[in-house]
């Protein structure tokens, strides 16, 4: 069995894809996999480093303005478009894949339209609740749309019924039991743990509003908070140092029952370990906190194409499994009275872990192979 996976661009679309390829790779070790991505983006190194074989295709986006540059650049795009089709065929019919999958990006576009027309049998998975570009084009000439979560539906024009997978999570993820991870931390019995991040690099946004939470928390001492300020957020700890934190290691301060990190190495442990969770709306962030079953306070990013992490977050928030503060509405007074009505009241902590393990998919890897199988054997 062949398999071709196109996808790229950002970890989002990259890791889910290496999570399924890997499954069906230990299921069916004689099945040969390839995936084609970009040179520059960072599939180039995280498909590699996974075990699979690489072929890479020139392809961007559309730029959205027009200045004199953006129409410069949308032309040299469309001259990237045709050449990327080329090549597309070209790779396919040196690999003559059983299937071809996407999992989104713009790489997605010319790998898949040309599957398609060649007549392979062809899925995209789309992570998010609001589908990006890409994947609305494509859903219409594949055989099988899987997404993420139901939402995803009334905004895709499918050839077929979309089936809901959800999206694979890391095992260590899954793995990681509660009282085991507060003893790591050394959280006390009966004391709260918030964990608050924005992301690999941070956003400043969240900073800000945490500030005087962070303060807050560590003159009371009456709840635990481990927060991640990024790897941007090097002032920030600069700024908590010269108001009392003490400095553990060069990216680690401390001060009462507060703990400041530039950049958390073991989310699996904090996360299962937190009592609320406070973060970005990203598919794989919420498909974490959905496993973990964790009370969440999301903050889309407003930055993001489609605006997707607000629709992310309301598919949680319209079943009463988050809360949510649009960053326009972002103060620390804001989030502070959020957090504090979750942390006085237990009872509504449990109502939202419960609803957010309802929305929980535990065997995404396998729904996704059994779509890929399943299509192998259609050829």
């Amino acid at each position: 069995m062949k398999l071709l996976f196109a996808t790229g661009g950002t970890a989002g679309h990259i890791n889910p894809a290496l999570a399924a390829a890997s499954y069906i790779r230990e299921t069916y070790p004689d099945s040969e996999i390839l995936f084609i991505g970009t040179a520059d983006h960072m599939e180039s190194r995280l498909v590699p480093n996974a075990g699979f074989a690489f072929k890479t295709i020139e392809i961007n986006g559309f730029r959205r303005s027009l200045s004199p540059k953006a129409i410069l650049d949308n032309v040299k795009t469309v001259f990237r478009l045709l050449s990327s089709e080329r090549k597309s065929k070209q790779m396919i019919k040196e690999f003559h894949p059983d299937v071809v999958i996407g999992f989104g990006g713009y790489v997605s576009g010319p790998v898949l339209s040309q599957a398609a027309r060649m007549h392979i049998p062809c899925c995209i998975h789309e992570q998010n609740a609001f589908p990006g570009i890409t994947n609305k084009q494509l859903a219409k000439k594949v055989d099988r749309v899987m997404i993420t979560v139901e939402d995803a539906k009334k905004h895709l024009e499918a050839k077929n019924e979309p089936i809901v997978t959800g999206l694979p999570v890391r095992g260590e993820i899954l793995r990681k039991d509660r009282s085991d991870a507060r003893k790591e931390l050394s959280i006390p019995e009966g004391k709260m743990l918030v964990l608050s991040f924005g992301g690999s690099l941070g956003a400043a946004p969240l900073n800000d509003a945490m500030h005087d939470i962070l303060l807050q928390n560590a003159a009371s001492g009456e709840v635990y908070h481990i927060h991640s300020a990024g790897t941007n957020g090097a002032k920030y700890l600069e700024q908590l140092k010269a108001e009392g934190f003490d400095c553990i290691t060069d990216t680690v301060l401390r001060k009462g029952t507060v703990e400041v990190r530039q950049y958390i190495d073991n989310m699996d442990v904090c996360m299962a370990a937190a009592d609320v969770v406070i973060g970005r709306a990203g598919a794989s962030s919420l498909s974490e906190i959905e496993a973990l079953g964790k009370a969440s306070i999301l903050i889309p990013s407003p930055y993001v194409a489609e605006n997707h992490q607000f629709h992310n977050a309301m598919a949680l928030v319209n079943r009463n499994a988050a809360r949510i503060i649009e960053e326009k509405d972002l103060t620390s007074e804001a989030l502070n009275t959020e957090l504090n009505a979750l942390l006085s009241s237990p009872e509504t902590i449990f109502e939202i872990e419960k609803n957010a393990k309802a929305m929980a998919v535990l065997d995404s890897r396998e729904r996704i192979a059994d779509v890929i199988i399943t299509l192998a054997k259609t050829k």
